[in-house]
């Protein structure tokens, strides 16, 4: 039995070049295990993960949102949008290339670009130029100019679900002038349940095969350096309960995991497993495999704290999403790399006739020992 594949309206959006509203397409895959993803043409968003848990019951583990209006008027967060062309951040949003600067624009708080700039390809809808067995492939290209970056980049985003419940992804780019790409995808997760907030992901284990992360400043720049983690808060290399990592930073300048662990040291080819999360009340786990260098760990924490008296935001079934009540497993280059001069910072830049590819595969699955209890029954 292969997936199967539906397609329907889900709302309308404004193109960001042309002004113009355009309508947006769903399509959700479902395969034979009763797991299902929707994506969306605006933003290639990943709309939503539906999987059942160690007792059958099937629950929405990605946070996003029923209607277009909610990710316009929370574009800020980035739920489950498409990264691009340069992923994260640029510093003083502009780099230098010989002798030529390009001056990018500064989409926060007009001292850096972030994830692309005021309208990065979260923002866009994007074309579909495939539907089939073989996943949903889903087209933007990039005029030059852009947010400050040079030359036409043709980006494709492929979707796929199997039967093994692999969510993967595959992106690929091509351009007609040098120019930085870094792309990567900003989905929430809780594994919990998407409205199972900060106590749900109080309960994940994480583990991630990492022994280093790129060093940032106080506003989260890179250095160009990276940082030994043994013996500290961002050593997970084996699996460690989140809610107990997170009170440790509670005396720290960012509140929360928000950093680029390397990965895939020592394995240049291939897609290699590199993170872990398991929640066990559950039973849910979800592995990262990737080919990417870079995995960013974030625990949502500038989503609204509302002990604090921060106004909610208001996601699918009426839920409220929260600080510290979610995580993204963001694949992706080092931050900044275009203005590193650093020789373990690889390069971010495609040439033309260069292909650019960027592989990640997340695989959702009952624990073993789960499996084990349940046979046992």
């Amino acid at each position: 039995m292969s997936v199967k594949i539906e397609e329907e309206i889900f709302g309308l959006a404004k193109n960001p070049f042309t002004k113009i509203p355009e309508m947006v397409r769903r399509f959700t895959m479902t395969n034979r295990n009763q797991m299902s993803v929707s994506v969306i043409q605006l933003g290639a968003i990943i709309q939503s993960v539906r999987m059942p848990d160690a007792y059958q019951k099937i629950e929405d583990v990605c946070l996003g949102f029923d209607d277009i209006a909610s990710y316009v008027n929370t574009k800020a967060a980035y739920i489950g949008g498409t990264l691009g062309r340069v992923a994260n951040r640029v510093a003083n949003g502009e780099y230098t290339v010989g002798e030529t600067k390009y001056e990018l624009t500064k989409n926060f708080k007009n001292t850096y670009q972030l994830h692309g700039g005021f309208v990065g390809f979260d923002s866009v809808i994007w074309e579909v130029v495939r539907k089939s067995d073989l996943g949903i492939t889903f087209r933007h290209v990039s005029p030059a100019g852009h947010e400050g970056y040079p030359g036409n980049l043709t980006t494709t985003i492929t979707y796929w679900l199997d039967n093994q419940n692999r969510l993967g992804v595959r992106y690929e780019a091509f351009t007609d002038e040098m120019t930085p790409v870094n792309l990567s995808n900003h989905a929430y997760f809780n594994l919990a349940g998407h409205a199972a907030g900060p106590k749900g992901l109080a309960e994940h284990t994480v583990e991630i095969a990492s022994t280093r992360i790129v060093d940032t400043d106080d506003d989260q720049i890179p250095t160009g350096k990276f940082l030994d983690i043994d013996d500290t808060v961002f050593d997970m290399r084996i699996p460690v309960l989140l809610g107990d990592r997170l009170k440790q930073f509670d005396n720290r300048l960012i509140k929360g995991y928000d950093n680029c662990f390397v990965v895939n040291e020592g394995n240049d080819s291939g897609i290699n497993l590199v993170g872990k999360l398991v929640h066990p009340p559950s039973g849910r786990a979800m592995e990262i495999y990737s080919n990417q260098p870079g995995l960013q760990f974030y625990t949502a924490n500038n989503l609204p704290d509302e002990e604090n008296g921060d106004a909610p935001m208001i996601g699918k079934e009426c839920s409220h999403y929260r600080k510290h009540g979610s995580f993204c497993v963001e694949t992706e280059k080092f931050p900044d790399a275009m203005n590193q001069h650093h020789p373990e910072f690889s390069s971010i830049f495609l040439q033309p006739g260069e292909k650019y590819l960027h592989e990640v595969i997340y695989k959702f699955n009952i624990e073993e020992s789960w499996k084990c209890c349940c046979n046992n029954k």
